[in-house]
Parts: structure tokens; sequence; C-alpha cells
């Protein structure tokens, strides 16, 4: 009896006039709609030019095949490149033209495609910001300086590799806020209080958790075999973070199973929520 065939990989293209993270970003959150699909996933920025998009076309038409269609999520906003995009003989998602339309008919105004404008530092203050917030983040991961703590906007807290740095970044990246990371370890745990050096700012901790099975895995690839990585070690941790958090009125998310962006907006939520209390 042979057995049944491999169902093929499904190929995803993400093209964009830019560096195609928001193509990324939302074909991906259509995309874990459909956790029993395997998908094969390319991004190709900088489509500028009617030339690279006719390649780019020629590229993905050539991953057809009889029974798998690709998918191809676009974030093209140039008029002329959009249009020689959506040529391809694969699903064309486009996730800018439709919505530029609907937005052109409330505000009754054409947007003006302007090319040069897709790919600038839209508000200088802004970026600028950003920017600071992003070496912040870097001085302040970890603990590793407690410089300007009082600076921080958030102070996120949590066991070793329960993801504070990436969500540090990506706070600060995303969303201009100066983000401090501080480790609790072995002597935080059998305190009762914060440690000294974040304990006059609880109010603006978040605390992180995971599960005791994920963060075993994830500390094992690093120290493996280790008490560090043990599950005993890992449930006593988390315990110990989670009886802090709620004594002290820290509010936390699990860690184990949210992508960065859905940390992140459960902590711009929060915070919201919090602000207007």
């Amino acid at each position: 009896m042979s057995a049944p065939d491999r169902v093929a990989d499904t190929p995803v293209f993400f093209l964009a006039g830019g560096t195609g993270i928001s193509a990324e970003t939302l074909g991906n959150l259509m995309l874990n709609q459909f956790p029993t699909v395997r998908f094969l996933r390319r991004k190709i920025p900088f489509i500028t030019t009617v030339e690279v998009a006719r390649q780019v076309v020629a590229e993905v038409d050539a991953a057809m095949t009889s029974s798998v269609t690709p998918l191809v999520f676009s974030t093209v906003a140039d008029e002329e490149v959009r249009t020689e995009l959506q040529k391809t003989r694969c699903a064309f998602i486009d996730l800018f033209g439709s919505h530029l339309d609907a937005i052109e008919r409330v505000l009754h105004v054409n947007a003006s495609h302007n090319r040069a404008g897709l790919h600038g530092l839209g508000d200088p203050r802004r970026y600028e910001q950003r920017m600071k917030a992003v070496e912040f983040a870097m001085e302040h991961d970890d603990g590793q300086s407690l410089r300007n703590l009082p600076q921080a906007e958030l102070i996120l807290i949590a066991p070793s590799r329960c993801g504070k740095t990436p969500t540090s970044m990506y706070l600060a990246l995303q969303h201009g806020i100066k983000v401090a990371n501080y480790p609790l370890v072995e002597e935080d745990f059998r305190a009762s209080d914060l440690p000294r050096p974040i304990r006059p700012y609880a109010d603006r901790c978040f605390g992180l958790i995971s599960t005791a099975a994920r963060l075993s895995q994830v500390r094992g690839e690093r120290r493996p075999g280790s008490t560090y990585a043990s599950l005993a070690q890992c449930s006593y941790e988390l315990r110990r973070a989670e009886a802090l958090y709620h004594q002290h009125r820290i509010p936390s998310i699990n860690s184990a199973s949210m992508s960065v962006e859905e940390m992140a907006a459960v902590i711009m939520q929060t915070r919201r929520m919090n602000n207007l209390a």
C-alpha cells in the first residue's frame, strides 16, 4: 500500500514598492487563519518600475503548477507598477489599491500616487522619536543600564528568555515608546517586593510569563541539560513571577503562543485603558 501523496506547500509572495514590512504583516495576518495549510513565503521589496514589475510577474508565475496557485499580496502604490503586477496568473490580493480608492471616495480627493513619497521618512519628528526610543531600548536591555531608568515610559519585567528584548525593540521601533526591560533573577524570586531599581516605577511595569514547557525548550536551546533550562526551575520561576505580578498589581501576558506584534498590541491597549482609568 503506497503512502498518500504529500500536499504541496502553497507559494506566497509579498510584493512591495518599499521594504515589504506592511505587505508581510497584513498578508501573514490573513494566512494565520489557515493553520492547516503549509506556506512557502517570499518577500520581494522595492518594486519601483514597470520593468522590474514585469520581471516579478514572470518569477511568481513560474511558481504556478497544475495543482498549486501561488498567492500574491501587494502593497505597491504606484498605479503603473501595480497595473503591471496585476497581469500575473497567480491569485493577486491588492492590499493598497482597493483601499486607496475607498479613501479617495470618502475624502473627495485624488491620491497623488507620488512614488517619492512612498519611501520617505513621513513625519521626521515621529521618525526621530522612534530612533531615540530604539537607542533607549538598546541601552536599557536586560537591566544592563539603570542610568536613565526614570525616563522609561514602560518597563518589561520577566524571568530570563520570556521575550523581553524583542518586545522592547518592537515597541520602540513601531510605537516610539522608551522601553526598558529588567530580568527577574533568583534573589527576586525569593523576595516579596519588587527589585529595588524598579520599585519606584511599579506603575510603569508590565510582566511577561510563559509556559514551563515552552520556557524550558527555549532555555534548552541555549544551555542544554542545565538546571537553568530544567522544567522544575522554569515552573518555579514562573510561579514566583506570577505571584509578584499579582501582589503588586502589575499587568501581564503569556508570551508562549503570542507573536511580538500581538504582545505589543495587548501592551499598548492595556496602557491606554490604564491611562483612562
